[in-house]
């Protein structure tokens, strides 16, 4: 009976335990919308400009900024490790937003996304090639022979643009030169600090940054040779997404040279501003992949 006894007091006393303890602790969650209410959230996809790292160093802040200024919905930062990864998704129309290159913009037209604006100003979309300046390399010709590194076949200024103006030059770029492409813009120009590559295609935006986060390595390269300009990355949204959405977006990207806050946000993308744009800016680009394709290679493989 003694035992039952203890046994009784025993399990009461761990009851009474049990109901004075506080419920576990749940994570906090931080939401601007409502308890219940799900805020629709759209995913900004941007073209392999940098490495994903690099890429949200450089443009999270502008989705913060966006999702400072939006009411009732919030965009989502989306890197690609690389330039085909990057295509697959917007052909299978995954993002709701894209900041592809003009050939890329040219395509996604095809699957239903359309323009809204130009990241940066036309003058700065231009191919540069970057060589080391112990190379002995002065002249076009002197590539002959030698490796040239892209960050991808597809990529505008840093590959195609590049590749017009060595044929341009008299360079057979599929049968002088060995193409590399190496699947960034900044591994394109670290192939030519490691003597990986005699010449490395990019363009000026990746440039700039790489002598900022590099200054001892770029002290050794320097820019050669440049194409003329052709008109610089899109803005694009999905037909699908609503015009309000849409309006809001278009509008915060436009404004942001208006103010402090906006110019440091440009300032850390490498982009003097967005400008107004549409489907119809982007023929120039077509008419020059034409060109480009009938006289040097198919931009893709068939």
């Amino acid at each position: 009976m003694n035992s039952l006894t203890t046994l009784a007091g025993l399990l009461l006393a761990i009851l009474l335990t049990a109901c004075d303890q506080p419920p576990a602790e749940k994570p906090l969650q931080y939401s601007r919308a409502p308890a219940g209410v799900v805020t629709p959230t759209y995913r900004l996809a941007i073209h392999p400009l940098h490495n994903p790292q690099k890429l949200s160093e450089a443009y999270q802040p502008l989705i913060d900024h966006l999702n400072r200024q939006l009411n009732g919905v919030q965009i989502e930062l989306e890197a690609s490790r690389d330039y085909p990864t990057y295509e697959k998704k917007f052909r299978a129309r995954e993002p709701a937003f894209l900041l592809p290159n003009p050939w890329q913009t040219a395509q996604a037209m095809k699957v239903g996304y359309h323009v809204i604006a130009m990241a940066g100003d036309a003058e700065d979309f231009k191919g540069i090639f970057i060589t080391r300046k112990d190379s002995g390399i002065k002249l076009p010709a002197d590539l002959k022979g030698k490796v040239v590194s892209y960050p991808s076949p597809t990529a505008l200024a840093a590959a195609i643009m590049p590749q017009y103006f060595l044929h341009a030059k008299g360079i057979d770029i599929n049968r002088d030169v060995q193409n590399v492409y190496v699947g960034s813009q900044e591994s394109s120009i670290m192939n030519v600090y490691l003597g990986k590559s005699a010449a490395g295609a990019t363009w000026p935006p990746p440039w700039r940054l790489f002598q900022k986060d590099h200054p001892a390595e770029a002290a050794q390269l320097q820019l050669i040779w440049e194409t003329p300009p052709l008109i610089n990355n899109s803005v694009m949204v999905r037909d699908d997404v609503p015009e309000v959405v849409r309006t809001q977006v278009t509008k915060f990207l436009l404004e942001l040279t208006q103010t402090p806050q906006g110019k440091t946000i440009l300032a850390s993308m490498e982009t003097s501003r967005f400008h107004g744009a549409d489907d119809a800016s982007y023929g120039v680009v077509t008419n020059y992949i034409q060109r480009f394709e009938k006289e040097v290679r198919l931009v893709e493989s068939k």
